[in-house]
């Protein structure tokens, strides 16, 4: 199956150095790159399609309501 989406090496290397940071400053643990990209990969693959189907969600009753009221000055 193909990944829904890919990222670049930079964002890769960004997100990965976020995720050291965020285990150092708030858990009080020091994780190495492997670690890091692995919970990066379980993001990808587990949880962030779900914040993307809300997007989805969100951005669809949005339209939705302009094209109610684009509708609504049809005479």
């Amino acid at each position: 199956m193909k990944e829904a989406f890919e990222l670049t090496k930079a964002q890769k290397e960004e997100l990965v150095g976020r995720i050291k940071g965020y285990f150092e400053n708030e858990i009080g643990e020091d994780i190495g790159d492997l670690k890091a990209m692995l919970f990066l990969e379980f993001i990808k693959k587990e949880i962030a399609p779900i914040f993307y189907n809300l997007g989805i969600e969100d951005s669809h009753a949005y339209m939705t309501q302009r094209l109610d009221d684009i509708f609504a000055l049809n005479k």
